[in-house]
C-alpha cells in the first residue's frame, strides 16, 4: 500500500519519458509517477527506489527521491517561506512548500522566521503542519529529575502552564505555579526537570532552587526599585497577580526576596508600600574572635607587671574562701531487721517458705508426697 507522507522502498515497473513509475510490486495497480529530473542515471525495469510519497500542486500523489525535513507524526524546526490570506507556507526540503493552516497556529508567525511545527493529513487526505504538537511528541524522554534540558514553548495554556517541546521532540510542561514571567510561544527556555509523571512527560523549571533563586529575585526587585523612584505602591501581602504582573514573579518568591532585602536593611514597608533606604546601612555583624566566641566588650581590670596587658580571667570572680567546710553528719543506716521498722504494738507477719528438693536430691515421689504431708 502506498502511504502518502512515508519513505518507502519501491519497485520501478515501468519507464516513460517524463518518468518512471513505481509500486510495491511488478504486478501492482496502484502506482506512483517519480519525474524523470528525479530518476537516478541507469534506473531500469525492476529496480528498487527509496522515495518519499506527497501531493504536487494538482493534488496528485507524487515520489521524490529527496529526503523532507520530517515525515508523517513527526517534528522539525521550518523556515516560514511566505505567509499569505489562508495560512503561512513552510520550507521543508521539497520542491512544494508545506501549508501551515491559520487555524492550526498558536500564534501568529511571519515571514523568515523559524517555527516548530509536526506533519499530519488533513481530512482531504493532503500534508499540512500544525503548531499543536502535543499528541506528536515522544513520552519516553531519557531525562531524570535534575538534569539540565532545553526546549521551545509552543502553547501557552491558561490552566495548565507553558508546553514545550524539549530539543523538539520530547512532551514537556512548565506548570503555571512556575511559569511566573514573561514568556512567549516560540521562545527557546533552558531549566531542570523537577518531575517525570506516571504517562512519561516531564516537568520542568526555568528557576533554580529556591534559596539560588532568592537573591536573584532580591536583585531584581532593587532593580525595580531604583528605575520606579525607590518605591513600589504594594508590599508582600498585595494579590498574586499584582506581584506577578508588576515583578514577573510568584507571591511566595516575592515574600522570600522581600524579607531578604529587609534583613539586609535595603528596604523599609511602610502603608502597604516598600520603599528603598535612603541610607541602606547593613546591620553591623558580630564580630567573632578566632575561637569562634563574641568578643567581651568590657574594659580588662588595669594589671601591673608581666601580665599587664593581658585580661584576666579571674577578674569579676568572688574569691574562694579559705575556711575548711563544716563537717557533714552521718546519715543514719537503714534497719536490716524489718521488726525495727514496725510501728509500737504491731507484728510481722511472715509466711515459712515451702523447701522443694534441690535437683541433686534424689527422692521417690511417695517420700515427697510423705514429707509435704501430702
Amino acid at each position: 500500500m502506498l502511504e502518502i507522507g512515508r519513505q518507502q522502498a519501491l519497485t520501478v515497473v515501468k519507464k516513460t519519458e517524463f518518468g518512471v513509475y513505481l509500486a510495491e510490486s511488478s504486478g501492482s495497480d496502484d502506482k506512483v509517477l517519480l519525474p524523470v529530473k528525479q530518476v537516478p542515471q541507469g534506473t531500469k525495469e525492476g529496480d528498487i527506489l527509496t522515495v518519499f510519497l506527497y501531493r504536487d500542486s494538482e493534488d496528485r500523489p507524487i515520489a521524490t527521491t529527496r529526503t523532507p525535513l520530517l515525515t508523517l507524526g513527526e517534528t522539525a524546526l521550518m523556515k516560514v517561506r511566505q505567509v499569505g490570506s489562508i495560512g503561512a507556507f513552510l520550507d521543508w526540503g521539497l520542491e512544494k512548500d508545506l501549508f501551515l493552516p491559520f487555524k492550526e497556529q498558536t500564534r501568529k508567525v511571519q515571514e523568515g522566521e523559524t517555527v516548530l511545527a509536526a506533519l499530519y493529513l488533513d481530512k482531504s487526505g493532503r500534508l499540512a503542519a500544525t503548531m499543536k504538537l502535543y499528541s506528536y511528541l515522544k513520552i519516553n524522554s531519557p531525562y531524570v529529575i535534575g538534569d539540565t534540558v532545553t526546549g521551545i514553548i509552543y502553547e501557552d495554556h491558561p490552566k495548565y502552564g507553558l508546553f514545550t517541546a524539549i530539543e523538539g521532540k520530547y512532551s514537556g510542561l512548565i506548570p503555571k505555579k512556575d511559569a511566573q514571567g514573561h514568556f512567549e510561544v516560540g521562545e527557546t527556555v533552558t531549566g531542570r526537570v523537577t518531575a517525570v509523571r506516571e504517562d512519561g512527560r516531564i516537568e520542568i523549571s526555568t528557576k533554580k532552587k529556591a534559596y539560588l533563586q532568592m537573591a536573584d529575585d532580591a536583585q531584581k526587585i532593587l532593580e525595580l526599585l531604583q528605575d520606579s523612584g525607590g518605591e513600589l505602591p504594594f508590599d508582600d501581602h498585595a494579590a498574586p497577580e499584582l506581584i506577578n504582573e508588576q515583578t514577573g514573579l510568584s507571591k511566595a518568591a516575592f515574600k522570600r526576596a522581600v524579607g531578604q532585602l529587609l534583613k539586609n536593611n535595603l528596604v523599609n514597608i511602610e502603608d502597604g508600600r516598600i520603599r528603598l533606604r535612603e541610607d541602606k546601612e547593613k546591620r553591623k555583624p558580630i564580630k567573632r574572635n578566632k575561637s569562634g566566641k563574641k568578643e567581651i566588650t568590657g574594659k580588662p581590670a588595669e594589671k601591673t607587671g608581666k601580665s599587664a596587658g593581658k585580661p584576666d580571667a579571674k577578674a569579676g570572680k568572688p574569691e574562694k574562701s579559705r575556711e575548711k567546710p563544716a563537717e557533714r553528719k552521718p546519715r543514719p543506716k537503714k534497719p536490716r531487721n524489718p521488726e525495727d521498722i514496725l510501728k509500737p504494738g504491731k507484728k510481722l507477719i511472715t509466711t515459712p517458705r515451702k523447701r522443694y528438693p534441690k535437683p541433686e536430691e534424689k527422692i521417690t515421689l511417695e517420700e515427697f508426697y510423705e514429707k509435704e504431708g501430702m
